[in-house]
């Protein structure tokens, strides 16, 4: 209560979007592309929780709630994220193993990753894998493939903390349920941070 008024709060909630490329990762773009919140339908105003560049697809969570966003966003929180990766050419093990340990990417060196190759196409000389890390800094994964000399054809998010994808197909989203946030909050408080 405030001046005998009492105060009410809007409703949180979250939205897991299936993020099809060439859609931006914001609520508004001056370039005129769609934003992940144009494919969103709700009554609450929302933001992406995190990033997933342009030409990437994938898990994006949408929310009102900022300090769920806060904690998905902060690296001390090391929220696991998984890709699928498709890249042009046949990565070796070795090649494998130096991106796991963490590559230099820019001015930094990229976080220890968990990859497993998932197959390899001879014919096409392609491979896919599945990679998982905790950073999220701008094209990290698309540009610690390049330092070993590989082009990253496809990414696809499919988890984020301990929530999955599941069988959403691209476009579409769906309202996370009450004990599923409960889950991904016990998630991201695992542990004293």
């Amino acid at each position: 209560m405030v001046d005998n008024r009492p105060i009410t709060t809007e409703e949180k909630v979250v939205y897991m979007l299936n993020k099809p490329i060439n859609v931006i990762s914001s609520v508004s773009d001056d370039k005129g592309r769609k934003c992940v919140t144009d494919l969103v339908e709700s009554k609450y105003r929302l933001y992406p929780l995190g990033r997933l560049d342009y030409d990437s697809s994938g898990l994006i969570l949408l929310s009102n709630d900022g300090e769920l966003m806060q904690k998905l966003i902060h690296p001390k929180y090391e929220v696991e994220k998984v890709y699928e990766v498709k890249i042009d050419g046949l990565i070796s093990d070795n090649e494998i193993k130096k991106l796991e340990k963490g590559v230099k990417i820019d001015d930094y060196i990229s976080a220890p990753a968990k990859i497993t190759l998932t197959y390899r196409n001879n014919n096409r000389k392609t491979s896919s894998l599945l990679v998982c890390i905790h950073e999220g800094k701008n094209r990290e994964i698309r540009k610690m493939f390049e330092t070993v000399g590989y082009k990253v054809i496809r990414l696809h998010r499919i988890k984020e903390g301990n929530l999955e994808l599941g069988d959403l197909k691209s476009g579409e989203y769906r309202q996370l349920k009450p004990f599923e946030i409960k889950k991904l909050k016990r998630y991201l408080d695992r542990s004293d941070l």
